[in-house]
């Protein structure tokens, strides 16, 4: 089986690398994959998938029927949507769009999708059970996955994967992560107001500004005195404003930020725990606040024995030295957290980066990405596929 997906994919290794360079030459903003869907919903009706498109508004589902008896549906879930970032990269497949650029990997994603769509369905009589693929829109903006669920992509599916490139992590690798991989991602919004006056009469007002930095600095404090060391949380007030002339006392201040954490009860505790803090700091300078928590994505948490069964493809398929065990966890967030509240499901990090040269960071205007590594993550997604209809039932 392992045998024959590799060489499934190494003849296919140049058609993959044109479906990347192509997606990468035409990206397209969260919520606006149109063109991108319908390539990608061309290839999979190329392959006799059955395809569903305007999934999550800009979405496509494409469904593997397998021959076997074993009824649960195994999902693999690849983003396509690109950033609002003018590309600096000299490649002669760079963005055609001024402004927007496939900086963070997702059309690699969508052709690991894609790849692994086209090697099954050449297995499909050998295939026991069936594969959903799930290409979703708008990753980036977090809204992608909550629009695909809704529309009942996750609908009676068992398990689910995922895939997401690192660069620093070598091309041909590929990176497991136990437990949290990513974290919860949540908005702040929070309103300070007192009360005006002159600047030269500070005692006859209730100076906005100065109560918002005694607020920021007790949020910070508290985290590091009343919250748990080995449960991280990072607040960031990214922006502040108030006031309206530099010799008038600010009766009013609005700042706005974003909180991540990675365990889940520090997460539920996180928004009253926030408004006490605030609260107290504006009732001791006589000022009032209101504070808007609002929910954004959970954390990964990837489920063990999907890791596992990950991690054993990855090492039969490679040899171990080419498996890096990921020791910590990313603070930044990923919606692939909100399929895993329908289904347990894992997700892995495939290297990308180049040898001996310096690898930019994600969302960085001169990411480019080791087009080797794309046959690395078919390979590592079409096996961990057929092996999974090889571990024992589990209900989602």
């Amino acid at each position: 089986m392992l045998s024959t997906i590799k060489t499934l994919a190494q003849t296919l290794a140049p058609r993959l690398i044109e479906i990347r360079r192509h997606l990468h030459a035409h990206p397209e903003l969260s919520g606006q994959e149109y063109q991108t869907a319908a390539y990608v919903a061309g290839v999979l009706s190329s392959c006799g998938l059955r395809v569903e498109e305007a999934v999550g508004k800009t979405g496509v589902v494409g469904e593997l029927q397998g021959r076997g008896e074993d009824n649960r549906i195994l999902g693999i879930r690849t983003d396509m949507d690109a950033l609002p970032i003018q590309e600096l990269t000299s490649v002669e497949f760079a963005s055609r769009k001024p402004g927007i650029m496939h900086a963070c990997g997702h059309d690699v994603h969508t052709t690991l999708g894609l790849g692994t769509a086209m090697i099954l369905s050449q297995m499909q009589e050998s295939l026991q059970g069936n594969v959903r693929f799930i290409f979703q829109p708008a990753e980036e903006i977090a809204q992608g996955a909550g629009w695909m669920v809704r529309d009942g992509a996750m609908r009676d599916v068992s398990s689910i994967f995922g895939v997401h490139v690192f660069p620093s992590i070598p091309a041909q690798s590929v990176g497991i992560r136990y437990g949290a991989l990513t974290a919860a991602a949540d908005d702040l919004e929070i309103f300070i107001q007192g009360e005006s006056g002159h600047g030269a009469r500070p005692h006859e007002a209730k100076d906005a500004i100065w109560i918002a930095a005694q607020a920021i600095c007790a949020l910070q404090q508290a985290i590091a005195r009343t919250q748990n060391p080995l449960r991280p949380i990072v607040l960031t007030i990214g922006q502040i404003a108030g006031g309206r002339a530099p010799n008038v006392i600010a009766d009013r201040v609005r700042m706005a930020g974003t909180v991540r954490s990675l365990h889940p009860e520090t997460h539920a505790s996180l928004p009253a725990w926030i408004e006490g803090i605030v609260n107290d700091i504006c009732k001791m300078y006589g000022a009032s606040c209101e504070v808007n928590y609002r929910r954004g994505v959970p954390s990964v948490q990837n489920d063990f024995a999907l890791t596992q069964l990950i991690e054993a493809a990855a090492r039969e398929a490679w040899g171990s030295d080419r498996v890096q065990i990921l020791t910590e966890p990313s603070l930044g967030a990923e919606d692939f957290s909100l399929y895993l509240e329908s289904a347990p499901g894992t997700m892995f990090r495939l290297g990308v980066g180049y040898p001996e040269r310096l690898n930019h960071p994600l969302h960085h205007p001169e990411f480019e990405v080791d087009e080797s590594a794309i046959v690395t993550g078919v390979v590592t997604l079409a096996y961990a596929a057929c092996k999974y209809w090889q571990s024992p039932h589990r209900e989602s």
